[in-house]
């Protein structure tokens, strides 16, 4: 479902920039909101009062409301009243501004989350009123001027196109439901940390395009792609589909020193990651346990709501 939000954070160059590269964005807009009259201009937003803001579209099925604005807020902070950056001014104040009511409830779980993170939090969640697009020469005012200023660091801008996966369209399985949903063996590697006899699992071997997602909660991990031949008995990969998608812990059981890896929503147990992989794919091996994991083969991906990441294998 494609969806209208509009966000306000300090200079809207950098924050139309960013927003374009976060994962499921459609389209994005600059221009004037909420101010106390319909009409302003870049040079009269003292006078009208209106936030300078994106229009951001973006495709639900991609990526919820709530994650959409917990990647806004990494560069945008919410304690900070009419400013951000160098920018200082009433247009410059911090705003959720929402056309569909429906909208609301999410919007607030945000709010209640930074809330709670920051404290004292200064921004404005309201009905969208009196929005005026910009000016030409503001729209993608960063791609025709790749050197103009930003208020947002452009290390965050690359970051934000790494992002692949919204942790909120996956839930959490309850350990009642993890026996229901899992055999034996899956659940006594996810649950209890339990490792898989070598050379057993049908992964090993296996070379099917396609996504290997958490069993339990089937959030995407890891891309045949990026899956290789170890040679250890247990499915390789040189990364995840998505780097925060996959935790990392240190494990100092069976007298040894290793790093844990567990899947972010579901908290599952995945197997370990060494440093002992192909050093032109990264250096790094996660060794996972197959038990952990169920594959989406690329022609069911469309059917089975990952269509999205098919991007992936467009390179």
């Amino acid at each position: 479902m494609v969806k209208d939000i509009y966000f306000a954070g300090g200079c809207f160059w950098g924050i139309e920039q960013y927003a374009k590269n976060i994962m499921g964005v459609i389209a994005t807009e600059v221009g004037y909101a909420n101010g106390v009259t319909q009409v302003a201009t870049y040079e009269n937003l003292k006078v009208s009062d209106h936030a300078e803001t994106v229009k951001i579209t973006y495709d639900n099925d991609i990526i919820t409301l709530s994650f959409l604005l917990e990647l806004l807020f990494k560069v945008v902070d919410p304690t900070s009243l009419n400013k951000q950056g160098n920018d200082i001014g009433r247009q410059y104040r911090s705003g959720i501004y929402y056309v569909d009511e429906s909208d609301l409830d999410e919007i607030n779980e945000v709010m209640k989350r930074l809330k709670n993170e920051y404290g004292d939090v200064v921004v404005e969640v309201e009905p969208l009123q009196n929005y005026i697009t910009a000016e030409v020469y503001h729209q993608d005012y960063l791609v025709k001027n790749p050197n103009g200023y930003c208020h947002i660091d452009f290390k965050a801008i690359q970051d934000v196109k790494k992002i692949k996966v919204d942790p909120y369209k996956y839930k959490k399985l309850s350990d009642t439901d993890m026996k229901d949903k899992l055999d034996n063996e899956a659940y006594d590697v996810v649950a209890n940390s339990a490792t898989e006899h070598p050379f057993t699992s049908e992964f090993d071997k296996f070379d099917e395009q396609g996504i290997y997602v958490d069993i339990a909660s089937g959030e995407p991990l890891f891309s045949s792609l990026d899956k290789y031949d170890a040679g250890c008995g247990w499915p390789s990969f040189t990364k995840p589909i998505d780097i925060n998608s996959v935790v990392e812990i240190s494990d100092s059981s069976h007298n040894m020193v290793r790093t844990e890896t567990r899947s972010r929503v579901n908290d599952s147990h995945l197997g370990h990651v060494f440093n002992d992989g192909p050093k032109d794919a990264g250096g790094l091996r996660y060794c996972i346990n197959g038990a952990a994991l169920r594959f989406v083969s690329y022609d069911d991906m469309d059917k089975e709501g990952y269509g999205y990441l098919k991007v992936l294998f467009e390179k």
